[in-house]
């Protein structure tokens, strides 16, 4: 385990490539084994039916709302702890750090009991047809409960990753997705417990994820000092926290919203259509979380060289990102094209309407998914310079300003053949935006350094 001082070399003082993948490697694992719960879930109670997959798809949309509280705080916070680890301001960092965990905790809580008690109404709206609401309902109360350690889990993860320990996050995450992969069959087939199962797996795993961070945090291991007395809800360190947050927070809500209107529309054509686009988005998911869990060691490295003021290592370590993150979106839309067939046989081999729904949305999308790497990494790039606007502009994009009004107009022309394609226009619009908010920037940049000059 490295020590504070080696972390603080890492980011200031490594070779740019060799400090990316030593940041990245472990936090793409972790990620991916964090979306690989889900879709793990879906591959063995797609064994068990076309309704009970569908259940599975619908819950998973109040993951993602869940998700995005603990990225508003731990996110968000992230940003800015690198950016005060690089100004050495470390009182001020373990204040913040404290602050963001413990409120992400109380309000994550809340909204948990809110899910709980309006759950049946909640699930309607999210696209349960009366064959899927039986099951859904029996998966989303132990799921829903699991969620509570879920934000505190993606809350620790992010802060933590602030500080170099990249390692800690893979662990937690890695051991996490290890245990679900071990209950899931054990407890849907061997104890007969069905989609109960996967939710106990899913909730074993969480559990497991915590007790590991928890540990860290206790062991006084980390350059934050986390403690009650820590806990500072001021002006400034919330301003701070909601500037990068509020984005990632509101991206995770149209998230979760695009998710259920999708389902919704879904449902107009049979829980074959509901599964299958449900499988699709997970699928899409993992590989947009191994991209995310990359730059995740990439957003501390920029967010401390900037506070540090070395501005060669932020603009060195953004074209080495960009140039892997095209090599691997090339890569898997090829896999993901030659072998659409297979993949979503694996999820519904006894459903034909699963897979020949599945597999045409799989090719929309991977084509798409070329473009991923480029919006992501600037996304990312913008949130942690403290360029909330821009990295706003990109989270919401996206899954709202595009995706909303094409998913209705879409399908109101084209019918189903409308929604498949609804995201994967929607990110063609994301990538022009993009595009053109990176050349402005760069012109931004041009015309404040021609200022100080003069």
């Amino acid at each position: 385990m490295k020590s504070n001082t080696d972390r603080i070399y890492l980011l200031e003082e490594e070779k740019v490539p060799k400090a990316l993948l030593t940041l990245g490697i472990p936090t793409m694992i972790g990620m991916m084994v964090s979306a690989l719960y889900n879709l793990i879930d879906a591959f063995f109670v797609g064994q068990l039916g076309t309704a009970q997959i569908g259940a599975v798809s619908v819950v998973y949309t109040l993951g993602v709302i869940l998700l995005g509280i603990g990225l508003l705080f731990g996110s968000g916070a992230s940003s800015y702890l690198s950016r005060l680890l690089g100004q050495k301001l470390y009182k001020e960092a373990s204040d913040c750090a404290s602050t963001a965990l413990i409120t992400s905790v109380g309000v994550g809580s809340v909204i948990i009991l809110l899910l709980l008690v309006f759950l049946t109404p909640i699930l309607r709206l999210l696209g349960a047809t009366d064959t899927i609401l039986p099951f859904a309902k029996e998966y989303a109360v132990i799921f829903i409960i699991g969620l509570v350690f879920n934000v505190f889990n993606i809350t620790v993860n992010n802060i933590i990753t602030a500080e170099g320990a990249s390692m800690i996050s893979m662990i937690a995450m890695l051991s996490g997705g290890i245990a679900n992969i071990i209950f899931d069959p054990v407890l849907i087939f061997g104890f007969h417990m069905g989609v109960k199962g996967a939710a106990i797996a899913t909730l074993i795993a969480r559990i497991i994820s915590f007790v590991i961070y928890l540990t860290y945090l206790l062991s006084g291991k980390s350059i934050f000092k986390f403690k009650i007395g820590n806990w500072k809800p001021s002006k400034v360190v919330y301003s701070e926290i909601f500037k990068i947050g509020i984005p990632m927070l509101v991206f995770q809500l149209l998230s979760s919203l695009t998710l259920g209107i999708t389902n919704s529309l879904a449902a107009r054509y049979g829980d074959a259509a509901v599964a299958a686009l449900g499988v699709v988005a997970r699928i899409m998911n993992l590989g947009g979380m191994i991209i995310f869990g990359f730059l995740k060691g990439y957003q501390p490295f920029v967010g401390y060289n900037f506070g540090a003021n070395h501005s060669e290592r932020v603009e060195e370590a953004t074209k080495t990102i960009l140039k892997w993150g095209m090599v691997f979106c090339i890569a898997t839309a090829t896999i993901l094209v030659v072998c659409r067939i297979p993949i979503m046989e694996s999820f519904s081999k006894n459903d034909e309407m699963v897979v020949s729904i599945g597999s045409r949305a799989l090719i929309a999308n991977a084509l798409v998914f070329i473009g991923m790497a480029y919006q992501v990494l600037h996304g990312t790039r913008f949130l942690a310079l403290g360029k909330a606007k821009q990295g706003g502009m990109i989270s919401i994009g996206r899954q709202g300003a595009f995706f909303l009004p094409l998913v209705f107009l879409l399908t109101a022309i084209f019918d189903l053949n409308g929604l498949i394609l609804a995201q994967p226009v929607s990110d063609i619009c994301s990538i022009l935006m993009v595009v053109i908010l990176v050349q402005r920037d760069k012109k931004d940049v041009l015309i404040a350094l021609n200022h100080n000059c003069e």
